[in-house]
């Protein structure tokens, strides 16, 4: 059996198992049925993408007489499409097994269970479609289903905005899709084609003209670049991944967003042809700009999940950074440098993949044992649920880009790639790459400041609320996908080779080149272009840091005194043993928000001062805007409002009037065909 009828008949069982879940719900134990189901397909599936990519297997294609006459269903199985089937099917997998605990806390299960399996279904059939028409069915089958997750808890208000507003945008970028396919399928202008014309071998064979390559470029930024986060079209994602359930949360930030990653790379690198250089700057442009917008916004939320959402958003500015740097070394023929970039953008999809699921398996344990997720009501946790904070803690530390763990890894090559660009003749890259540099350092170090306060509010100091110090430890299956994600963080950190090696034949299909195989290097350690250029040891960092720890622990308790003293703690002049004492994220970020806070947030401070003699306590109160949402969305839904209200009067017309606007609209239209070339 070939891998690629493997992967469909795997996509099959999880559409049965969705038909099967509406029963399932209704029983006790139906729930655990599911997710063990979805975890074993899960598995088979990631076992297939595994066997195809690793085994450096010819592409598989396939034709099923099912969809639109004369035109059917394709498929197909490269290298690219294997990888992202890893990605997607390791983190089904992991969410299905933390499913099987956390799902019996689901407050109502019908609502979950038969769009679960449909969920990932229809992400792993986006990434199998050879064809507009299948690619845009599963993607809107992908997109109607996690809607439907969003909505699970649809009673609470919130919840119920989160979904339209990602059902609105979901559209969008699906319209956008459907008109760059449209344009990719006639790169010659006419409105009459065959309809093997939108097959994507009949795509590549059509090389686009400059122009028309640079508009289908646009609407896959748009459309590609609303589904996975891309500011400023992100405004959807900080609300719904927080109103899904925690493991449709991580299957969202770390799977489904990047299924819209794939869409990018798949039309951009393969089907547009060569690209043009200038496509590298508004790719560069956008990924710098999302990257420190999102750890921005990430570092002033107080909601766990909300936090970890933003975050989602600047990992994928720092992909779009590192595949905008393929794309001009690519333009430029500079294959090793555009393996190098590509490789890093790459291996950043699989590592935030990794890190952000483990993180929401975290954020949603937490959640599960205390029914809060506002990190000003937790605290303490570290003593309750010991396991969840290492656990959370090896996510901090990944998604921080520390070593030895894996974000580190994707995040150092992307810094290698710009330091390969004075080799680039444009000096609007040579200008705009520092600056993009600049802007994933300064991301880097916001993210590692706001992991500090996660993690610190969240799980140190003493519990703020009863319901903290109530916590309990999360059960066996979440578990174990928590500490089996934290240990795929450090081997990935620690054995990068493995990984980079494994990424060559992605690589090679996209930009003709491959970085040096990493695997027979002195010491495992991974270099970008050459050894004697730079290189990183993950192995013997680890070894260093095991050392001295244990080197310092052991003269510790070698040299330090028994003696026990005691003396009263440094109390920051609050002597009163009140949780109330402690630190706050609100009193955490403030620095940060007084840097940035006024272009950033358009933050303003309201006094609230009482008239003399009032005996009341004055109040300051601090309030942030999310400026894209009101600069850019909210003219938008006036406008909308505005026309909609002026347009309703045709309701109302007579039979008469409707005829003459229908004899009108055909005189235009007749116009406009007879004056196309």
């Amino acid at each position: 059996m070939s891998a690629l009828v493997l992967l469909l008949g795997g996509d099959a069982a999880l559409l049965a198992l969705s038909l099967a879940a509406i029963a399932a719900a209704r029983s006790r134990n139906g729930g655990v049925f599911i997710y063990a189901a979805a975890c074993a397909i899960g598995s088979v599936l990631l076992v297939g993408g595994a066997y195809h990519l690793l085994g450096r297997h010819a592409p598989e294609e396939l034709a099923l007489p099912i969809g639109l006459p004369w035109i059917g269903a394709h498929f197909r199985l490269d290298a690219l499409s294997a990888f992202f089937v890893i990605v997607v099917d390791l983190g089904a997998t992991a969410a299905s097994l933390y499913g099987i605990g956390y799902g019996r806390h689901e407050r109502d299960p019908a609502r979950v269970l038969p769009f679960y399996p449909a969920f990932l279904a229809g992400m792993n059939l986006v990434l199998l479609a050879n064809d507009a028409y299948s690619f845009l069915v599963s993607w809107e089958f992908m997109s109607l289903a996690s809607w439907a997750l969003v909505m699970a808890h649809h009673r609470d208000s919130d919840n119920r905005r989160a979904g339209y507003v990602y059902i609105v945008m979901a559209s969008f970028g699906a319209i956008a899709l459907l008109l760059a396919f449209g344009l990719l399928a006639s790169p010659a202008g006419t409105y009459v084609f065959p309809a093997e014309a939108y097959n994507f071998g009949a795509m590549r064979a059509n090389a686009a003209t400059p122009g028309l390559a640079g508009l289908v470029l646009a609407l896959t930024l748009v459309g590609a670049g609303s589904k996975a986060g891309l500011a400023p079209l992100h405004v959807w994602l900080p609300l719904a991944h927080p109103a899904a359930p925690s493991h449709v949360s991580a299957l969202m930030s770390g799977a489904m967003t990047k299924v819209a990653v794939y869409a990018f790379v798949r039309i951009a690198f393969d089907l547009l042809g060569p690209p043009a250089w200038w496509w590298s700057l508004v790719v560069l442009a956008l990924g710098g700009i999302t990257a420190v917008m999102g750890v921005l916004y990430a570092l002033m939320q107080h909601d766990l999940k909300r936090l970890l959402a933003y975050h989602t958003v600047e990992n994928i500015g720092i992909i779009f950074i590192g595949l905008g740097l393929a794309l001009a070394f690519k333009a430029f023929d500079m294959p090793s440098a555009a393996a190098l970039a590509l490789t890093a953008g790459l291996l950043h999809v699989f590592n935030h993949s990794v890190f952000k699921s483990l993180l929401f398996f975290g954020a949603g344990a937490a959640l599960t044992s205390t029914g809060e997720r506002d990190m000003e009501h937790l605290g303490g946790l570290i003593r309750l649920m010991p396991l969840t904070a290492f656990t959370f803690l090896v996510g901090s530390v990944a998604i921080s880009a520390l070593p030895p763990f894996n974000g580190f890894v994707s995040e150092w090559l992307t810094f290698q790639a710009i330091l390969l660009s004075p080799q680039l003749p444009s000096w609007g890259l040579k200008l705009l790459v520092p600056a993009v540099g600049a802007l994933l350092a300064l991301s880097a170090a916001l993210a590692a400041a706001c992991f500090v306060k996660a993690f610190g509010i969240t799980f140190l100091g003493r519990a703020r609320t009863e319901a903290a110090k109530r916590a309990t430890e999360a059960d066996r299956f979440s578990l174990a996908a928590m500490f089996a994600f934290a240990t795929l963080c450090l081997i990935a950190g620690v054995l990068p080779g493995l990984f980079i090696d494994a990424l060559a034949p992605v690589v090679r299909s996209l930009v003709g080149a491959r970085m040096p195989v990493q695997m027979g290097i002195d010491w495992l350690s991974i270099v970008p272009i050459a050894e004697s250029r730079s290189s990183y040891n993950g192995l013997l960092v680890f070894l260093f840091i095991v050392a001295s720890a244990s080197l310092g622990a052991a003269a510790i308790h070698r040299l330090a005194s028994d003696a026990v003293r005691r003396a009263p703690a440094w109390d920051c002049g609050f002597p009163e043993p009140s949780p109330a004492t402690q630190y706050t994220a609100t009193s955490f970020a403030e620095p940060i928000r007084r840097v940035f806070g006024g272009f950033a947030f358009g933050a303003r401070a309201e006094v609230d001062m009482p008239a003399p003699g009032d005996m009341r306590p004055a109040r300051i109160k601090v309030v942030m805007n999310d400026l894209v949402w009101e600069t850019i969305y909210l003219p938008v839904v006036a406008a909308v409002t505005y026309l909609s209200t002026r347009l309703n009067r045709l309701q109302f017309l007579t039979i008469r009037q409707y005829l003459s606007v229908v004899l009108a609209a055909l005189v235009a239209l007749l116009l406009v065909l007879a004056a196309w070339p």
